[in-house]
């Protein structure tokens, strides 16, 4: 920077008429700071003199730990600048100036300290601030000290450039101050990140001492007797498999692409790839040096930091193993398997063999590691395998022999005032003789769930032979389902007819009251469990999640026992599991129902290679790629776009980018509930963007990222937002994309006393609405944007993410970030530039316009693409998440592998924390299929 500017003096000094020896005095601009991103390029703050050095300038306001120096708002930070003539000969110094302050005006210059913020009257007499100071001649050896000072006025980062125009020359330096208030104080690191030491996993042969499972529950036939109907075949991975893809040399089958012929291998192996990144991943969670406590007579129990939320995830009848790890154990020590009996927030319930628990002492120290379950993963193969009965137009509509042609039935509605696509739709499903899926697509609040249960209850009253089965990605999704249909009074449905059907390692206390008494649950066991084949084909009306839908084949329930299977949020669940309701329960005959947003956050898929050759595709979503559906046709497609959440300035911008500027606003103005007088700062606009600069943080052994500046600002904001009498906590959302975000901004509205405001991942959000939603999108460098993007982290990764981000609210939007960040962006560069061009901006300065390529349907339904449209193909090395992040393999891997082995192993680091854990599932240990 220093030859830039010298450069720029010696050119206005030539224009000027300037000799090199003439004396001169220069008056400087006030000038402009862009955005400087300290954690970039670190070397604006670090100096090594030399010493051939003829003058020597000090930095002032040296960084702490890597980050700027901290400064509560309301006091003043304060430091000196030295300059030292080093020359055989006295030098001129023209002037001292403030160049640029962010904000405008912030740092001040001084030739004495300035007093400290507690000095009486008499200490500030005689101090004087200025933005400049004059010249003078600095003699041999001399050294001047003068002082830069900065009185912060509100929360964030704080940037100045100071100018020492010496003799032919201009050096600059920079200097930089975080000012915290006391909540980002609070929220501060206590200890530096420091990563993990790779922890060296015992070998687990199968010489190792079998651990006490929990007894299995009892599935009750007709005559009393205990039985099981089926049992899933283990589905292991080949030793060839695993050597060949740990080689990364991906197998033939999923390199030629799917196709109908090799559907099954097809995905096989890509359950195969996510298998081993899950058994991988797992091993991230394994413990050294941990103590057993002894609970009772039975039990030992074992502490897992973060197991209440699920990382990682450990239900009833997982395993773990344990081995001591005393210095003087020697490498014949046993392992030990110990199976999980229950859990209890943070703690774990184990039963080891007789022996261990016999000479246990609580005393003792062991390593553990945690194994993956593969129950889910063993459902999936078999879903899979069980495919291939499937007629062919339901796994490739576009195949099919006959376009068919649905004759709509009317109907009278029982539900609340429906629009004419919905009445559409409903007519549709109730026409359907079977064969190809039924879709019905639209993003958030167009009533999809809606149409669910409408033609639900329309089935259930005029078709005394319909068996329904309702599956949906989650218990919460599926529990909201049973509730919207019992809540219409005009249909009664009895108890003896309809099921909710649960897992049985859900919690007791997950379930509404409301809705146990349509829930099979021991109360002698305390778990949940599936009644007798005979009662389970009187139910007309079963509701499960996707996974849990399994057990009902398990149980005997036969291919074609559902007139109709409607899947929910279809959009969100992978294909394979997608399958596990259709595969084995649906013949020609089934009218299947998809509904779903293939715009909105698709399926979790943990192995990079899986999701890059199609696992992250949703079956939804590929359905959308093919004739008919791709066309709109009605016999096969109802598209939603009458939206009944938003405020139609906040409905404008996705509708624009993603549903091709059809979506209208029809939610009553009336019901949108009012800011605080003086919150907005354009009242007609509902969206805010608050522009801040602050820094990523990691602490301690945590590779989650986290911004304490920004926290204290969200907290700020939701306090404001609380002196509206109509907003309550409820009312608000909170979405960020870091796991250890959200634990700050738990932490800061705990300070302020506001506990019933959610706060969540995107993911969490998805499928949910608040009248507020306040996003913090922490990232405040652009040193991690593309190993974000690589990694589908944050919000800079995937247009999908953005989409749900903005609309879960429906009545105002905050957006509290860095701008200069979010502009490297071409979604959320849009939306910063509407809040601009509607002056519905406040904060710090902005980044000057980017123009990015014309974003108006590029991810439409109508334009939608994937990367290798036209083949019905996957290439690794095209790999991208929805199409606008491509990146070849041999970028992908520069990208992972870093510069250097700790750069790596921090970000990979950093990947597993952000994506969702390798879990068990909610509905996985169902023991009729252990």
């Amino acid at each position: 920077m220093d030859w830039f500017l010298r450069f720029l003096i010696a050119l206005m000094g030539s224009m000027a008429g300037w000799s090199d020896d003439e004396e001169r005095s220069v008056i400087a601009d006030k000038g402009e700071i862009k955005f400087i991103d300290h954690q970039e390029d670190q070397s604006i703050h670090s100096y090594n003199p030399s010493d051939d050095d003829l003058v020597r300038v000090s930095f002032p306001f040296p960084f702490v730990n890597g980050q700027p120096r901290s400064v509560i708002v309301g006091e003043t930070a304060s430091d000196s600048i030295t300059v030292k003539n080093k020359t055989s000969e006295s030098i001129d110094l023209w002037s001292i100036n403030i160049y640029g302050s962010d904000p405008e005006d912030s740092f001040k210059l001084s030739i004495v300290e300035p007093p400290r913020s507690k000095a009486g009257e008499d200490a500030a007499k005689g101090f004087r601030e200025m933005t400049s100071l004059e010249e003078r001649t600095l003699q041999l050896g001399q050294e001047l000290t003068i002082w830069i000072f900065c009185k912060p006025t509100r929360i964030g980062k704080y940037t100045t450039a100071v100018h020492f125009d010496i003799g032919n020359k201009v050096i600059e330096r920079l200097a930089f101050v975080m000012a915290d208030d006391k909540i980002s104080q609070a929220l501060a690191s206590n200890k530096l990140y420091s990563r993990v030491p790779k922890k060296k996993n015992f070998e687990v042969n199968s010489n190792y001492v079998r651990g006490c499972r929990p007894a299995p529950a009892k599935l009750t036939g007709k005559s009393g007797q205990s039985y099981r109907k089926f049992r899933l075949p283990a589905y292991n991975i080949t030793k060839e498999a695993r050597e060949m893809m740990q080689m990364r040399r991906d197998p033939d089958s999923i390199r030629e692409g799917l196709t109908r012929k090799n559907y099954a291998v097809f995905f096989k192996a890509l359950l195969n790839l996510e298998e081993l990144q899950l058994e991988e991943d797992i091993k991230a969670f394994n413990m050294e040096g941990v103590s057993l406590r002894r609970k009772g007579s039975q039990f030992l129990t074992l502490q897992v930091p973060g197991l209440a939320e699920r990382r990682p995830s450990l239900v009833a009848g997982d395993s773990i193993f344990a081995k001591m790890a005393s210095e003087d154990a020697d490498c014949t020590n046993k392992v030990y398997e110990g199976f999980v009996h229950r859990v209890e927030a943070d703690e774990v319930y184990l039963k080891f063999s007789p022996d261990f628990h016999k000479y246990h002492w609580d005393e003792h120290l062991y390593n553990i590691q945690f194994t993956y379950n593969r129950l889910s993963m063993r459902r999936l193969y078999w879903a899979v395998d069980k495919s291939m009965e499937l007629e062919t137009t339901i796994l490739f509509p576009s195949l099919g022999p006959n376009k068919r042609r649905i004759r709509t039935i009317p109907f009278v509605p029982m539900t609340s005032a429906l629009n004419k696509e919905q009445i559409f739709a409903i007519q549709m499903i109730l026409g359907c003789q079977g064969g190809s899926p039924y879709v019905i697509h639209g993003p958030p609040g167009t009533g999809k769930t809606m149409i669910f249960v409408e033609a639900i209850l329309q089935l259930y009253t005029s078709r005394k032979n319909a068996q329904i089965l309702v599956c949906t990605p989650s218990n919460s999704a599926a529990d909201h389902i049973l509730q919207k249909l019992l809540k219409e009074k005009s249909v009664k449905l009895e108890e003896k007819e309809i099921f909710r059907l649960n897992a049985s390692s859900r919690p007791y206390e997950d379930i509404s009251p409301d809705l146990l008494q349509f829930c099979y649950f021991d109360e002698l066991e305390q778990i949940f469990k599936i009644p007798s084949l005979s009662l389970l084909m009187r139910f007309r009306i079963i509701i499960s999640t996707y996974m849990s839908a399994a057990t009902l084949i398990a149980e005997g329930i036969a291919r074609g026992q559902f007139s109709h299977i409607f899947l929910d949020e279809a959009g969100q669940a992978s294909e394979p599991e997608t399958l596990v309701p259709m595969s084995s329960l649906c013949r020609r005959d089934t009218v299947v129902v998809l509904a779903g947003d293939p715009m909105q956050l698709g399926p979790i898929v943990y192995s990079k290679r899986a999701r890059c050759y199609g696992m992250g595709k949703s079956y939804l979503e590929r359905l959308f790629e093919s004739h008919p559906y791709s066309s709109g046709d009605v016999n096969y497609v109802t598209k939603l776009v009458r939206n009944y959440r938003c405020r139609p300035e906040i409905l404008h911008l996705p509708s624009k980018l993603f549903y091709d500027c059809e979506l209208i606003a029809c939610k009553d103005e009336s019901s949108f509930l009012k800011s605080p007088a003086d919150f907005l700062l354009n009242n007609d606009f509902p969206i805010i963007f608050i522009g801040i600069q602050g820094c990523d943080e990691r602490e301690e052994n945590n590779p989650s990222w986290f911004n304490r500046i920004e926290a204290s600002k969200v907290g700020e904001v939701i306090g404001k937002l609380m002196e509206s009498e109509k907003l309550t906590q409820e009312n608000i959302g909170i979405i960020t994309p870091y796991r250890q975000q959200v634990l700050k901004l738990r932490k800061a509205l705990e300070i302020l006393e506001l506990y019933d405001v959610k706060v969540g991942s995107v993911e969490q959000f998805q499928g949910q609405e608040r009248q507020v939603i306040v996003v913090s999108t922490v990232r405040s460098t652009v040193r991690h944007n593309d190993f974000d993007r690589v990694h589908c982290l944050g919000f800079l990764s995937n247009p999908k993410r953005f989409n749900v981000a903005v609309t879960r609210a429906i009545s105002l939007l905050i957006i509290v970030g860095n701008p200069h960040i979010i502009c490297k962006d071409p979604y959320w560069n849009q939306l910063l530039w509407y809040c601009v061009d509607n002056k519905s901006y406040v904060g710090c300065a902005l980044p000057e316009k980017i123009e990015h390529e014309p974003l108006h349907g590029m991810y439409s339904m109508g334009n939608y693409l994937s990367p290798t449209q036209g083949r019905n193909n996957w290439s690794a090395d095209n790999c991208s998440e929805g199409n606008d992040w491509g990146q070849s393999s041999t970028q992908i891997k520069s990208t992972l592998l870093g510069t250097n082995e700790d750069e790596s192993y921090d970000r990979l680091c950093s990947s597993q924390a952000e994506i969702p854990v390798p879990v068990t599932n909610e509905d996985e240990w169902s023991d009729g299929w252990k």
